[in-house]
């Protein structure tokens, strides 16, 4: 027998035995427990899920479930602001353990990374001015529209925008805002919360909701493989709906109780 050949057999045999003895790989849960640490990627542009108060201190619905998470797990909760193009990238690159950021759920989305249940409720929308008519995604040929890049508004208006709509992408939630309160733009594709945060303050702009683009509740991103997080995560969430944390949290940051959220 060769030198080689012994060394395989060897080393076959020695993970035999670890997997006999119940030793697994490390997963990120177990790396959490042990650090007594989780990093959780929030937003800080996008109220009122999250965004910076006036102590500078991150704040928001998606804050509160992060800390929510933590405290459950026993563990300190280390923030890691995030745009909605890098979100996602943030989990592929483990510099985040979970990503709680408005996120929506779609195909694409899950080739890369894996949800846990709906924790809150959300969907997106064109609104523009009263007096601009538009009854059909077909009236926005012609008029400028604001869309955050990479969010799931942008996709959505991708596929039902027509051919003469003028999309202005820009890179984050507070630019794209400003697009459409400085006139930049005529109209505007976001989350329902946050235009109605956008009309809140600038009553004189006369906007009001247009045409849904999609109604799509935000999940908690977890990494691909990560099936222990995501088990614990998702059973976090169960009980936090059976115990009315989950409608408190949605009470509290978007004036109503989430109601049925999918798993």
């Amino acid at each position: 027998m060769t030198s080689t050949r012994r060394q395989f057999q060897s080393g076959f045999a020695a993970i035999a035995l670890l997997a006999s003895l119940g030793v697994h790989a490390q997963t990120a849960l177990d790396d959490v427990l042990k650090a007594k640490k989780i990093t959780i990627a929030i937003p800080t542009d996008f109220p009122p899920y999250g965004f910076v108060g006036t102590d500078l201190k991150p704040q928001g619905l998606d804050i509160d479930m992060a800390n929510y998470i933590g405290a459950k797990l026993g563990v300190a909760v280390e923030l890691a602001p995030v745009t909605s193009a890098n979100r996602v990238a943030y989990l592929q690159s483990k510099k985040a353990d979970l990503v709680i950021s408005s996120l929506g759920k779609n195909a694409e989305r899950e080739k890369v990374i894996d949800f846990t249940f709906a924790y809150s409720p959300f969907f997106q929308a064109v609104f523009a001015p009263k007096s601009l008519s538009i009854k059909s995604f077909a009236d926005l040929a012609g008029k400028s529209v604001g869309v955050t890049r990479g969010a799931i508004e942008d996709q959505e208006l991708t596929k039902l925008a027509p051919a003469g709509a003028d999309i202005k992408r820009f890179e984050d939630n507070n630019v794209t805002v400003s697009s459409f309160v400085s006139g930049q733009v005529q109209v505007i594709a976001t989350g329902a919360s946050v235009a109605g945060n956008l009309m809140a303050k600038n009553p004189q702009l006369g906007a009001e909701y247009k045409l849904l683009l999609k109604d799509s509740p935000n999940f908690i991103g977890v990494a691909k493989g990560e099936d222990k997080l995501r088990t614990k995560v998702n059973e976090i969430i169960t009980e936090a709906k059976k115990n009315g944390d989950i409608d408190k949290m949605a009470v509290r940051w978007l004036g109503r109780p989430a109601g049925t959220l999918p798993e």
